[in-house]
């Protein structure tokens, strides 16, 4: 059984920045991907970033490229989001998820996050 356990969310004005964390755990922690969703009120989760948990490679949604970054520490087996230039439009609960398939599809993760609320102010 694998435990992902997400903080950082909270209330930022336009243009400001937030880092999320997402820590995981249990015995049999290995995942294929690391990924960062995200469903915003009315909408559907829509991905926005992952990392491939062997070679550390990145894919970013078309939403956020340039603005978000993911990067992890294998050590505390954490993951992490720093969202820059943050738009009201970036409003929603965020979620991490450990998945073994397609990056892009949520059905391929497996494991998820209670999820954490991210607020951007106009």
């Amino acid at each position: 059984q694998v435990t992902l356990v997400e903080s950082g969310g909270g209330l930022v004005q336009a243009g400001g920045s937030l880092r999320l964390s997402c820590a995981g755990s249990g015995r049999t922690f290995s995942p294929v991907h690391m990924g960062w969703f995200r469903r915003a009120p009315g909408k559907e989760r829509e991905f926005v970033v992952s990392l491939t948990w062997s070679s550390g490679s990145t894919n970013d949604g078309d939403s956020v490229k340039g603005r978000f970054t993911i990067s992890r520490d294998n050590a505390r087996n954490t993951v992490y989001l720093q969202m820059n230039s943050l738009k009201p439009e970036d409003t929603a609960v965020y979620y991490c998820a450990a998945g073994y398939g397609d990056y892009r599809n949520p059905n391929d993760y497996y494991y998820w996050g209670q999820g954490t609320q991210v607020t951007v102010s106009a």
